[in-house]
């Protein structure tokens, strides 16, 4: 016996994705009462199992007709479940805008070479220049880098314990990274050369909405701070990130409102003291050191601990 077709699903599956999560002025045309199987296809569309993207073989975002995606989200959280198409096209491999705590940065999946190229051809930056890691908690940090100094009876300083006072804080931490690194995160020049010395910028940002989309996703993401494409300048207005990186290819921008230029502190941990190589949001703790501060490196291990 044929089957009718439900002229609501018939319409829904001609809309595009953005049409369907997002809202559009567009008003349907008067139709009989759905019935209830339409509302869980509609949720399913957004609803996608991560663990399934994660194997699936064709993971690359594919832009729609609607072009690209822009969610704006209220920094209180109130309206966090927007996000939940954001997570979706990450894990499908799009490459996209998100707001941190300190300025927007440009994210992608951490486990998509694709998209982290992709990435680098939007941002427009060399291969040589490595890029960092938005992580989800401090287990991220130890899987991707040899992680922190936990200190000796000797009196070395302990580290992990100064760090998780700060953490999640406006703070990039410079550390030795593992073989679970992706080599396209410390990629160096044009060919299948990589940098010898592996070290990566890892982040745990104190953002709502930062930490509302990794705590959804399997992987951490990587990232890099948005510029202006011409100068080394952060741009801090998401209508202005839209206008000069969507034509570029840009897949999603999520709107958390205006920042303040003020990047993260980088504190670089591969040397014999935790030196601050860029000071920023983050301010200077009595452990760390700066390139002239000499008489701070001699009592590092004891204010450390």
């Amino acid at each position: 016996m044929a089957t009718t077709a439900n002229p609501t699903t018939d319409l829904f599956s001609r809309l595009s994705f953005r049409r369907a999560v997002s809202p559009s002025p567009l008003r349907l045309p008067s139709l009989p009462t759905p019935s209830p199987r339409v509302s869980v296809a509609i949720v399913a569309l957004h609803k996608r199992n991560p663990k399934r993207l994660k194997y699936d073989t064709q993971r690359q975002f594919t832009r729609g007709d609607g072009g690209m995606l822009r969610v704006q989200v209220e920094p209180s959280g109130e309206d966090f479940w927007k996000l939940d198409p954001v997570v979706d096209l990450i894990n499908s491999g799009a490459v996209g805008v998100i707001p941190t705590d300190t300025v927007y940065s440009i994210v992608c999946d951490l486990s998509n070479n694709d998209s982290i190229e992709r990435l680098r051809r939007i941002k427009g930056i060399v291969n040589s220049k490595p890029l960092s890691i938005l992580c989800r908690s401090l287990r991220d940090i130890d899987t991707y880098t040899t992680g922190f100094p936990l200190g000796t009876n000797q009196g070395q300083a302990n580290i992990f314990h100064a760090v998780k006072r700060i953490l999640p804080g406006p703070y990039t931490f410079i550390l030795p990274a593992t073989k679970e690194l992706p080599k396209q995160c410390i990629k160096h020049g044009s060919s299948t050369r990589y940098a010898k010395r592996r070290q990566v910028g890892v982040r745990m940002p104190d953002d709502p909405i930062c930490q509302a989309i990794l705590q959804n996703l399997e992987e951490p993401l990587i990232c890099t701070s948005v510029k202006y494409l011409a100068e080394d300048e952060w741009i801090l207005d998401p209508v202005t990130i839209a206008d000069i990186y969507e034509p570029l290819g840009l897949d999603f921008i999520v709107d958390g409102g205006a920042r303040i230029a003020d990047p993260s502190t980088v504190v670089d941990m591969t040397g014999s003291y935790p030196t601050i190589i860029r000071q920023g949001k983050g301010a200077k703790l009595d452990w760390m050191v700066t390139g002239t501060d000499q008489e701070a490196q001699s009592t590092y291990s004891r204010k450390a601990a």
